[in-house]
């Protein structure tokens, strides 16, 4: 991986963390962390931006490690709170495995597609790292972009523009990131639990954002609150229905350490 996120760190949090889908996703993904979070006390996040993820685990007493490659998104994390039990540090995935050689973790964690900038060899190779790390039955809980979203097929259909519309299907997508070119890899949960190998067995999956809305969407539904609001009703209804994973904009899922 590279550091192209260091362009996007000033704005990010205004772009996405504290838009109103952005909100709306995170506390998605919440709902569903939550029930992994019993009998957990040390917690490494990969790929944590801007920190905000790591901000409501500490606040909630755990012991957080939160890493990312974009030093500029560390710089940002860091400028937002200083707690005892929390850390953030600037790694790039593929040396996770020698950064905290000799450490165990509780949970892995990685929100909003961060692995999806991973190939498949290097996706393999971070679980072969992620089961050095964890402790015994520990977990890891990763929020990925699938192939087959509803939200952007229909929205890019509707724009009559369809090699985009079908964009996930591709075996890597180059992604603009705030000018900068990001290779990008989609991956369903089966594709995901066949990577983690032997090493973990596969506890759940979930959907986050099959109604409510991809965050590029936000300028249509700026003056929508009401519309938003019936989606994100919509979106509660279907929460524990994982076989919409593959069809949604993100989905959580969860692994345990064999």
């Amino acid at each position: 991986m590279n550091a192209s996120f260091d362009k996007a760190a000033p704005h990010y949090d205004a772009s996405f963390t504290n838009s109103k889908i952005g909100k709306m996703q995170r506390d998605l993904v919440y709902k569903q962390l939550a029930k992994e979070l019993i009998s957990v006390q040390n917690i490494l996040e990969i790929n944590c931006g801007t920190g905000e993820d790591a901000l409501w685990l500490a606040q909630q007493n755990f012991r957080v490690t939160a890493t990312d490659i974009s030093s500029k998104m560390i710089e940002v994390a860091k400028s937002k709170a200083v707690l005892d039990n929390l850390t953030f540090s600037t790694v790039d995935i593929k040396t996770i495995a020698m950064k905290f050689s000799g450490q165990k973790f509780d949970l892995i964690f990685s929100n909003f597609g961060g692995l999806n900038c991973l190939s498949k060899p290097e996706l393999a190779k971070f679980f072969k790292d992620s089961s050095t790390l964890l402790s015994e039955k520990g977990k890891l809980v990763l929020v990925i972009m699938p192939k087959n979203t509803l939200w952007e097929q229909g929205y890019f259909l509707a724009k009559a523009q369809f090699f985009r519309a079908f964009r996930r299907k591709k075996e890597v997508v180059v992604a603009d990131v705030d000018g900068e070119k990001v290779p990008t890899y989609y991956y369903n949960p089966k594709d995901i639990v066949n990577l983690a190998g032997n090493d973990f067995e596969w506890l759940d999956h979930k959907p986050i954002g099959f109604f409510v809305p991809p965050s590029y969407l936000e300028s249509f539904f700026k003056n929508k609150e009401g519309i938003l609001q019936f989606l994100l009703a919509l979106e509660n209804k279907i929460s524990e229905r994982s076989l919409l994973s593959k069809r949604a904009d993100h989905y959580i899922l969860t692994l345990q350490k064999r």
